[in-house]
């Protein structure tokens, strides 16, 4: 059986709503639906798609590093946003990040909002170890 590594970034919902930030499965990692949570537990970058962009993806580097992964492996990304009006300052943080790495990526505007109203995206992660 294939060990099953579960990555928790100490948000206090994890237990209660039973997810993980991440999980690893062979050489496999999924890294969950992430916003742009500072090391306080805050927003960062309120109002800003492009400084939140950045931040979830710091925050979903950092899930992939425990996990033995880093962005070069990231196979697929989705993105949910809440502004269509503002997708060209995440695309401009995506470019950035993924640019030469090009995974299969998916944006989809939300309708009703993120989990938060300071929230302006959430960019979800799958990653193959070794891939990149």
């Amino acid at each position: 059986m294939t060990e099953r590594q579960l990555i928790s970034s100490g948000s206090p919902f994890e237990p209660v709503y039973g997810y993980s930030r991440a999980v690893r499965v062979g050489d496999v990692v999924h890294v969950a639906g992430t916003v742009a949570w500072g090391d306080d537990g805050t927003v960062i970058g309120a109002g800003d798609m492009y400084v939140q962009a950045k931040q979830a993806i710091r925050n979903i580097e950092a899930a992939l590093k425990e996990a033995g992964s880093s962005l070069r492996d990231v196979v697929r990304t989705r993105a949910f946003i809440t502004d269509v009006a503002l997708f060209g300052e995440l695309t401009r943080a995506h470019g950035e990040a993924f640019g030469e790495i090009r995974p299969a990526a998916t944006m989809v505007v939300v309708v009703v909002g993120l989990a938060t109203p300071e929230m302006l995206v959430e960019i979800e992660a799958d990653a193959i170890i070794g891939s990149g």
